[in-house]
């Protein structure tokens, strides 16, 4: 999305997360008519508090704008303010509180994927997730819906060359591991305290060459069934909270 183009956001906890986090890049609301709830009286709330235009509207106004999608009846016109629209990879390091515990995501195209991604990444305390600008999904509606205000609430850092930032991010004193399944070490018999960095590949193709190759080590999930791969939010969630559990267990 450019800096002066703005976007649909839909789903009952994507328009609540915009509204409370930027509510200076929300432009209008448009509510299904007879839609009643947390959402909607919030939604109320906010275009008398900030003077913005809320429009009731037929259910099928809002398909005809948004498609064959789960709207839950809401939906916003919003347009990020410049402080929400590129995080800096550097910035974000420096102005961590704990040690960083990164998700990178190498080539995930999936928009749902990428939001379920960013829901597991916010439930985990994730500093930032780091994808590549092509060839990967970005913060398209589908991912803020998926993502249930975890959009909004956890850096997501594109960059133009995943394996350069990589370099920046070891520069930085952050260990990089990624999630392979031909690795010998099972990622309960490694070492993922923060800091660390967790990147994550497709299911298909799994991780590129050269990301392979800037990873300090790789790590894999044992797989006990008859399925070779997981979902890549479902594996990430594995390896996050495995982390926050070894760095829990270093401190007691």
């Amino acid at each position: 999305m450019s800096r002066h183009s703005a976007e649909w956001i839909y789903g009952s906890h994507a328009v609540r997360s915009v509204l409370e986090r930027d509510p200076a890049g929300v432009l209008e609301i448009w509510l299904e008519t007879g839609v009643t709830g947390p959402a909607a009286r919030a939604a109320e709330s906010a275009s008398r508090n900030l003077g913005l235009s809320l429009k009731r509207v037929h259910k099928r106004t809002l398909q005809r704008h948004l498609g064959s999608v789960v709207h839950q009846g809401i939906a916003a016109r919003y347009r990020p303010t410049l402080r929400k629209l590129e995080p800096d990879l550097e910035s974000v390091l420096a102005a961590a509180k704990e040690a960083p515990l990164l998700l990178l995501l190498d080539e995930i195209t999936d928009p749902h994927n990428l939001g379920a991604c960013l829901r597991t990444a916010d439930a985990a305390g994730v500093t930032a997730v780091v994808a590549p600008r092509r060839r990967a999904a970005g913060l398209t509606p589908a991912a803020r819906k998926v993502a249930s205000g975890a959009a909004d609430s956890v850096p997501f850092i594109q960059v133009p060359n995943l394996a350069e930032a990589m370099t920046r991010i070891s520069a930085a004193g952050v260990r990089i591991l990624g999630a392979a399944a031909d690795s010998p070490c099972s990622v309960y018999e490694s070492d993922l305290t923060p800091p660390v960095a967790l990147v994550l590949g497709s299911e298909d193709r799994g991780l590129r060459r050269l990301i392979r190759e800037r990873c300090d080590a790789l790590v894999r999930l044992p797989m006990a069934g008859v399925v070779e791969s997981l979902n890549v939010a479902v594996a990430a969630g594995i390896c996050l909270f495995e982390s926050r559990r070894q760095q829990r267990a270093g401190g007691s």
